[in-house]
Formats: structure tokens, C-alpha cells, sequence
């Protein structure tokens, strides 16, 4: 880059206020500890408050429009780019501020623009390219400090088909590494069944006696067939359940039905989006056999038969109960974990299997009982509108519902898993509803689910504070975890529960979350499992998602007024809805007294203001409409990105619904499943050119949505201008795009006034 060329640039990009936020936040912190503020106040600040202070600083770098604009003399790649790399070298542990003084300087003592960047571009190369003759491969470009990992897991799929050779790699990385042989297994999932140890004990005692034992202690069960089929092995084992049940009758004081166990290993269950067939399980039914016909929903207990010894391993067998697990937690909305197939489960009760036994059933009725400061209250369930398939995750599940004593006050239940250290959803919806943000769900209540007397979470509840550390296939794993944030600087809450006395779940490290002055270390560390905890938000407004929009104008309306609550929950209440999808924008055609449409779902949200990520391992969200600069990881988050959202979901539904009759489309189902940087270049080349893009649009656009074309197109051309990204946060953006709609429901009306 020519000195001429580089001097206009800095000349018509000036810095101006730009680096205030960064100035205060240094002044601040040398305020705290009583030192100038100069460059030499990092020795005494400490080394992990000085990596915040740099992150925090070239993120407000790399914000400033020069930054997009201004190139080395050898590379063709921006000085974004390298700053992102020298945020790189900041995270590291052996990294020397003394490398970025001169930079801190210039900035700290205003000078001028010109001399500002020349320490940028030396603080660059003295930080990353000298450092590259030291340490090879040369450190890759990182997230943002304001930014988690990306993560996905099958809950996150648009319009599939759920092909097998596409899910199995998505359920792999979500199920993670799979652990045996963990001590005190049977006592934690068994232990509270009355009686079973003895009953065992005494049925197995039994079935070693008489002449013709069902148990020989040299060669084991008798009549057990060769070979190992599905079919035979059912014949064998469903005489066996009901012999060992007989021999229990004494020791078990239970009635009821009798489970029984079904194989259908060639035949697909109904209840499924895509073909998934089960081995063997067990149903609450004691007429399945061979030939019932059974759905997803009666599977209490799924099972895996490998008749050969090589393929009952974790790469097969337990891929296969992933699968099995993920149906039967969609297909039952108050199912909280799955367990494997076992003879021991015959004994076990709804609550023991993983049922959530706050949601009960009286007569025809099913209820969902609530505790607030009024006392308990049941909320009757009216239907499920959606669960999301899913073995580990949030798990979303979304039930409408009515009060028990006002029928006519219809109420949104969600419950779902999440990190203990993101910001509670309940907590910032009733925020936003408090400072009256428009176009957003309305706060009700919100409360952590109580099973057996204790918060429900993943490590002490449902894997009953079981220590996978001690599993003989353990392999402990490094993983960096993002800083906590200063005392000082932090937005997030005390972490309480809505009900008093009740504290927020801590992380599976068993230390408790509290607030702290001091930054914790970001060094590699060792931490078993994640954890999540079991929340439930309640809203006051219930609709359809947009995709289900009577019309045309109906659906151009219901965009407008969501980017309009997008925008006043960013600008009223400082925070960020990260997950524009289709099922988290809802449109209402028929009660005046809502919004006409609105956002949902606040799980990913944040303060804007917040200075560090929130730790959790994964960020979630629909791969599909992802923001191209998120995925390439080379970009700072802000409301930009999540603005853009809006414009992938309308191209999506006009690709995907012919009115209301959904459709899946092979070479966007991909969209789903590719990496990060794959789907990066794919969404690009889709809307980088104009002619490239009209030929996508009228060849894929369904017939009813065909006349959205020409205002597709405008939206593109002002939230990609010039076929390019944004490289900078421009406010503006939210009038222009709810202005290209609004015209587009104008000329729509006149056209349809004469048609």
C-alpha cells in the first residue's frame, strides 16, 4: 500500500472517540491500584488484567474503519486481519507487553492519528512476525474475548432430512468421549429402588436350582441363541422377563403393568423425522411383541444387540444408543435423561428412568407445577409446540399452556439446560420487560426445576455426582477456558434463583461462582464435564413462527416488526438476541391486544457491555443462518452480525415453504452440516454476486414466493453492500432494512389491489 494511499486512508477514517472506552477502562484500573497512567503501569496490574486490557484494546482496534481499509506493503491481507492475530499472541502465556508499550503511548497520550497506526503496525510485527521465527506454525487468528467456541448439535437442523451419513458426525461431536467402568454407578442409578439388591440376589439364587436351571454357573444362560439374532433373541428373552418376573413376585411390593421387551430390528419406529430403527427395548406394554407396532414415545429403555464381539465398541454400539437415545428424549416432552437397556430396569419408576416428575398427569389432564412467591401453582398443558431432538444440550421444549383457575390466560412454557455461567434467560427477559422493550415475548416467571429436593442439573442430579475421572477408559482433557471477568467490569447477576434461598448451580469443578477481583487463570486446565442446569422461563405471549404467515405482506410485516424488537432490545435493555431462526420469530395475525409480531428465546443472549465471554463451553444457535464473518472467525460479535440473521431466515423460508407446506432442498440441507469455513465460502459465493445470486433466488424460490425476489435482492444489496461484509458497526442498518420491507408491503398491496 502506497504512503499516498495510506495517508488519504487515515486522513477520511479518523480514529476520533473511537478508543475512549479503552482509555477509560486502563484509567480505571490504574485509579484502582493508585499508579500513573502510562504504558508502565502494566507491571504492576498484573499479567491476566494486562491480557484483558490488550484484548479489550484490539478489539476497539479493529472496530475503528481504518482498520478494514489499511494494508502492508507485502500483504494483500488488512491490518484487521493481523490485529486479529495479534490478539492471538496476547492470550498466549508467554506473551511480552512490553512488545505493545510503544503502541499504549501513542494512544494514552493522544497523539496523532498517523503516529497511532504506525504503532499498531509495529506492535504487530513485533508481536506476531517476530515471534513467528520463534514458534512455528505461526499463531492462528482466535475469537474475540467476547466470544464463545462454536459448537453444534442436532437440535440446530433446518428443513432436513436427517440423513444418517450427515447426523452421525454432528451426534459424535455432541455426544463426546463416552466413559466405563465408573465406580459407584449401580448404587447412583439403582440404589433408591426398594429392594432390588436383595430381590436380585434371591431371583438369582433361584434360577441356579432344581435339574434344569435357567443359570449354569460354567456355561451361564441356558437357551441362549447361537449366533445372536435380533429375532431369536427376543423369542428367548421375552419368556425369560416374564420367568424372572414370577420368580420376583415375592420380593417386589409394586403392581402394575408389566414392561416388556421389543425387537424391531428391521423395521423403523414411528415418531421420527428420518428412518431410525431399534434393536431391542423395553415398552409399558404387556402385549408387544414381535409384531406390535410401537412409537418412540412407549420406548422406556432402548438397547443395542451387536452380535459380533468387534462391533460392541464406542465407534458402533454406542453411536447406535446415541441415536436411540436422541429419538426417545424428542419424542417425549417430559423426559429429562435416557438410560441404557438393562434387565435391572424393570423395577425402576418414571422418575428413576428420567421423567420429570414435576409434570404429572390427573385423568385426562397434564400439569406443570410452578413455585413463586405466591406459592405452588399448576399451569395445565393445552399441547407441546415443540421439542428440540437432542442427547446433550439445551434440549429446548416449549409447551402452550393455560393458568388452572383462568383458562382464558394462555401462557408459553420453556424449559431447557443451561450453563450455569451464562446469564439466566428469566432474568434478562424480565429486565427487558421492565424497561418496556417492544416486540419481545413479555416476562411472566421464571424458577431452576427442583427434582428430589435439590436443583436439577446434569453432574449431581441425573449423573448422581458420579466422577467420570474414575472411569477406566478416562483420558482427561486440556481445554482453554475463557477468563472470568473483573469484579469491577462484570455484568453478570448474583446468579440467585426467582425463589428465595435458592442459589444458581455452579460448574462440574464444584467450585461455587462468586464474584471476584482478581482475574482467573486461562492456562489449560483439567475439567471432567460441563455442566447445565434444568431452567424454565414463562412468557404471556403465544403465536405461530413466521414461516406460518397467511400471506406475503403478512410475512414481510411480521420481519419488520422483529428487526424493530431486535433493535429495542439492543437499544433500550443493551442486550443482544444471538439466535435469529426460524422458530424464535413469531408473527400474530389475530390478538390485538400483542405485538403483531415478536422475538423469542433469550438462551444466547448478552449484555452488550459484558467485557468477557460467559465460559460456557459451546455457543449454540441454527447453523444454517449463521453470520458469514462468525463462521470465517475473523470478526469482532456485535448486533451487526445478528442483524444479518434476518436476511438468511427470509431467504430461507422463501427457498423452504411454498406458502405453509415445508420442503427440504439437498443443496441447502448441507447448509446443516458443513464446517464452519465451508459454509463461510458457501454463503459468500450465494450472495457476493448479483447475477449469481437472482439465478439462485428464481430457481429456488418456490412459486409463492417468487414475487419476494426483486425485495430479497435490495436487502441483500444493503446488508452485503457491493457483494462484501460489513467491516464496521453502522446503526443505520436497522432503519434501512425495515424501510426495504416496509416498501416492499406497499407495492406488494398495489400490486394486488389490480391483480
Amino acid at each position: 500500500m502506497s504512503t499516498q494511499l495510506r495517508s488519504q486512508v487515515i486522513q477520511s477514517k479518523p480514529i476520533g472517540e473511537g478508543l475512549d472506552g479503552f482509555c477509560n477502562a486502563f484509567n480505571s484500573i490504574c485509579d484502582d491500584i493508585g499508579v500513573p497512567n502510562s504504558s508502565q503501569a502494566l507491571d504492576q496490574v498484573g499479567y491476566k488484567d494486562t491480557q484483558y486490557l490488550l484484548a479489550t484494546l484490539i478489539s476497539a482496534l479493529q472496530f475503528l474503519p481504518a482498520a478494514q481499509l489499511l494494508h502492508s506493503q507485502h500483504e494483500s491481507k488488512s491490518l484487521f486481519y493481523n490485529l486479529s492475530r495479534l490478539h492471538a499472541a496476547v492470550r498466549s502465556d508467554d506473551f511480552d507487553a512490553k512488545r505493545v508499550q510503544p503502541l499504549l503511548d501513542a494512544i494514552l497520550k493522544h497523539q496523532p492519528d498517523k503516529f497511532v497506526w504506525d504503532a499498531v503496525w509495529d506492535a504487530v510485527y513485533n508481536a506476531v512476525y517476530n515471534a513467528v521465527t520463534e514458534s512455528t506454525p505461526p499463531p492462528r487468528p482466535t475469537l474475540s474475548v467476547q466470544q464463545t467456541l462454536l459448537s453444534i448439535n442436532t437440535g440446530s437442523f433446518a428443513n432436513s432430512t436427517e440423513h444418517r451419513k450427515y447426523v452421525d458426525g454432528v451426534l459424535k461431536e455432541q455426544l463426546g468421549h463416552l466413559h466405563v467402568g465408573i465406580p459407584g454407578f449401580f448404587e447412583a442409578f439403582f440404589g433408591d429402588v426398594p429392594g432390588l439388591r436383595p430381590a436380585a440376589q434371591a431371583v438369582f439364587d433361584k434360577c441356579k436350582e432344581g435339574d434344569s436351571p435357567l443359570f449354569w454357573v460354567e456355561s451361564g444362560w441356558q437357551g441362549w441363541p447361537e449366533g445372536a439374532k435380533e429375532k431369536d433373541v427376543l423369542s428367548w428373552f421375552a419368556p425369560l422377563t416374564d420367568r424372572l418376573l414370577d420368580l420376583a413376585k415375592e420380593h417386589w411390593p409394586v403392581s402394575g403393568n408389566r414392561r416388556r421387551p421389543l425387537a424391531q430390528p428391521h423395521r423403523p419406529l414411528q415418531g421420527s423425522t428420518a428412518d431410525c430403527k431399534l434393536d431391542i427395548g423395553f415398552v409399558d406394554d404387556p402385549n408387544a411383541g414381535v409384531n406390535s407396532k410401537c412409537q418412540w414415545s412407549q420406548i422406556l429403555i432402548p438397547g443395542e444387540l451387536k452380535s459380533n464381539p468387534s462391533a460392541d465398541k464406542a465407534s458402533k454400539a454406542w453411536l447406535d444408543l446415541g441415536r436411540y437415545a436422541r429419538e426417545v428424549l424428542a419424542a417425549q416432552d417430559s423426559r429429562r435423561f435416557v438410560l441404557g437397556f438393562t434387565l435391572w430396569f424393570l423395577w425402576m419408576n418414571e422418575e428413576q428412568l428420567g421423567f420429570d416428575p414435576t409434570i404429572t398427569t390427573v385423568g385426562n389432564k397434564r400439569y406443570i407445577e410452578i413455585e413463586w412467591e405466591k406459592g405452588k401453582e399448576r399451569l395445565v398443558i393445552d399441547k407441546l409446540i415443540k421439542r428440540v431432538p437432542c442427547v446433550a444440550g439445551r434440549a429446548t421444549t416449549c409447551w402452550k399452556v393455560y393458568k388452572e383457575e383462568d383458562p382464558d390466560t394462555l401462557l408459553v412454557v420453556k424449559g431447557s439446560w443451561q450453563y450455569p455461567e451464562r446469564e439466566e434467560e428469566g432474568k434478562l427477559l424480565r429486565e427487558a420487560t421492565k424497561k418496556e422493550v417492544r416486540n419481545v415475548a413479555r416476562y411472566f416467571h421464571h424458577e431452576t426445576v427442583r427434582v428430589g429436593d435439590q436443583d436439577d442439573d446434569i453432574c449431581a442430579n441425573v449423573r448422581k455426582g458420579l466422577d467420570i475421572t474414575k472411569a477406566t477408559n478416562y483420558k482427561p482433557e486440556k481445554q482453554i477456558l475463557p477468563p472470568s471477568t473483573t469484579g469491577r467490569l462484570t455484568s453478570r447477576r448474583d446468579g440467585s434463583s426467582s425463589v428465595p434461598g435458592r442459589k444458581r448451580l455452579s460448574s462440574c469443578t464444584g467450585m461455587p461462582l462468586r464474584p471476584s477481583k482478581r482475574t482467573c487463570s486461562s492456562s489449560p486446565i483439567k475439567r471432567a464435564v460441563a455442566n447445565r442446569v434444568h431452567c424454565r422461563v414463562i412468557v404471556c405471549n403465544y403465536r405461530k413462527p413466521i414461516y406460518k404467515a397467511s400471506s406475503q405482506i403478512s410475512l414481510l410485516a411480521a420481519f419488520e416488526q422483529c428487526i424493530e424488537g431486535y433493535e429495542s432490545l439492543h437499544t433500550r435493555a443493551g442486550m443482544l438476541q444471538r439466535d435469529i431462526s426460524l422458530n424464535n420469530l413469531m408473527v400474530n395475525e389475530d390478538d390485538k391486544n400483542s405485538w403483531p409480531a415478536f422475538l423469542i428465546d433469550l438462551d444466547l443472549a448478552i449484555k452488550e457491555q459484558r467485557e468477557q465471554a460467559s465460559g460456557a463451553r459451546g455457543k449454540t444457535g441454527t447453523r444454517a443462518f449463521m453470520a458469514i464473518g462468525l463462521l470465517y472467525n475473523d470478526e469482532p460479535h456485535s448486533f451487526m452480525h445478528n442483524l444479518k440473521l434476518f436476511f438468511w431466515v427470509l431467504f430461507w423460508i422463501c427457498i423452504h415453504y411454498d406458502g405453509q407446506q415445508e420442503r427440504v432442498v439437498p443443496r441447502f440441507d448441507k447448509w446443516n452440516y458443513l464446517n464452519t469455513e465451508e459454509l463461510a465460502v458457501t454463503k459468500n459465493g450465494t450472495v457476493s454476486n448479483e447475477r449469481d445470486f437472482l439465478k439462485t433466488a428464481q430457481t429456488k424460490f418456490t412459486p409463492y414466493y417468487q414475487p419476494l425476489i426483486p425485495y430479497v435482492n435490495r436487502l441483500r444489496r444493503k446488508v452485503f453492500p457491493n457483494g462484501e461484509r460489513w467491516r464496521a458497526p453502522n446503526v443505520q442498518l436497522y432503519h434501512d432494512m425495515k424501510q426495504i420491507l416496509q416498501v416492499a408491503q406497499n407495492e406488494l398491496k398495489e400490486t394486488n389491489r389490480y391483480a
